[in-house]
C-alpha cells in the first residue's frame, strides 16, 4: 500500500510587516520536524497578497508590523472580508504576532474610530502600544509553558527561556465573556473598535468552540523571573498577558519572527497538523 505524503500550505499575510522573517523560521521549523521524525508532510510556505493566495492556505500567519496599515491595505484590496471568513467562519488555523494579535482581537482600544478595522477571532480586548513608543521597545527572557506541550521539542528546548522582542507591542487587557451584546458593550467604550460578528460554518462550529486560554504572561519587573537553568520553571499567574489561544486562533504580543528561534513555529506547526487531522477525520 502506497503511503501518500500530506501536502500542507501555510501562508504569511504579506501586505506589510515582517512576513519574510516568518517564512524563514517556518522553513527552519519544518526541517526540525522532519529531522526529528515528527511527520513526513510536504510543507509549502507562501506569501499571501490576494484572495486567491489565501484560498490555497491550510493555515495562516498575520505578522508583526503596522496594524492600521495592514487593515487599510486589506480593505482596499478586498481581502478584509475573506480574512474574516477564513478565521471566523472556516475556522482555519491562524497565528497573529504583535500587529497580527491586534487584528485578530474582537476589540481594541487606544484606536481612532474609522482608522482601522479588525478581523477578529479571539474573544479579547487588546491594548495597543501598551509599552509605549518604538523607542521604548525592549527584549525579555520569558518562560513559555505551552512549549512543554510540544510533541517534538526536547525537555531542554521546551524549558529554555525565550528571548522575546517587544516593539510597540499590545497586550491582552481583558478576556471577553462569550455573551450576547458584548460587541455592543465594547463598541460603546471610548476609542475602542470591534470586529463584526461572524457565525462559524455549521459542520465545524462545535469542533472549535473554546474559551480563551492564557498561554503566557510577562511578569512584572518586581517579580523574580524563573532562572534559565531551572528544570521546570513555575508558570506565573501575574503580569501582562502576552500569548493566548482560542480554538483555531493563536496570538502573541511579541515578535518570535525577529529572534531566529524557531521553537514557537515548531509548536504551531504541530498545532496545524492536529487541526488538519481533526478535519480529515470529520470529513471521513
Amino acid at each position: 500500500m502506497t503511503h501518500s505524503i500530506q501536502q500542507v500550505t501555510v501562508g504569511v499575510l504579506a501586505l506589510q510587516g515582517a512576513f519574510s522573517e516568518h517564512i524563514q523560521l517556518l522553513s527552519q521549523a519544518a526541517f526540525y520536524l522532519k529531522e526529528n521524525g515528527a511527520n513526513d508532510s510536504e510543507w509549502r510556505f507562501i506569501e499571501v497578497r490576494t484572495t486567491e493566495g489565501l484560498g490555497k492556505c491550510d493555515a495562516l500567519i498575520i505578522p508583526g508590523g503596522e496594524s492600521t496599515t495592514m487593515s487599510l491595505v486589506a480593505a482596499r484590496s478586498g481581502m478584509l472580508g475573506p480574512l474574516r471568513e477564513y478565521v471566523k467562519v472556516l475556522r482555519k488555523p491562524t497565528w497573529g504576532t504583535c500587529a497580527g494579535l491586534i487584528l485578530l482581537a474582537e476589540s481594541a482600544n487606544r484606536t481612532k474610530k474609522g482608522g482601522q478595522e479588525l478581523i477578529g477571532g479571539l474573544d479579547v480586548r487588546v491594548n495597543r502600544n501598551h509599552f509605549g513608543r518604538q523607542v521604548e521597545s525592549f527584549q525579555a527572557n520569558i518562560d513559555l509553558p505551552f512549549l512543554r506541550n510540544s510533541r517534538t521539542l526536547t525537555n531542554d528546548e521546551a524549558n529554555r527561556l525565550f528571548r522575546s522582542v517587544f516593539i510597540r507591542a499590545p497586550v491582552v487587557e481583558k478576556i471577553l465573556p462569550r455573551m450576547k451584546g458584548i460587541q455592543t458593550e465594547e463598541a460603546s467604550r471610548e476609542a475602542t473598535i470591534v470586529a463584526p460578528s461572524k457565525v462559524p460554518a455549521d459542520e465545524i462550529a462545535k469542533e472549535f468552540e473554546a474559551e480563551v486560554e492564557v498561554l503566557a504572561r510577562l511578569p512584572n519587573p518586581a517579580t523574580p523571573q524563573p532562572k534559565q537553568d531551572d528544570a521546570n520553571p513555575v508558570p506565573r499567574n501575574e503580569g501582562d498577558i502576552i500569548a493566548v489561544q482560542q480554538g483555531n486562533v493563536f496570538g502573541t504580543s511579541f515578535h518570535p519572527e525577529l529572534t531566529g528561534d524557531p521553537r514557537i513555529h515548531v509548536w504551531w506547526l504541530e498545532q496545524v497538523l492536529t487541526a488538519l487531522g481533526r478535519r480529515t477525520l470529520q470529513g471521513s
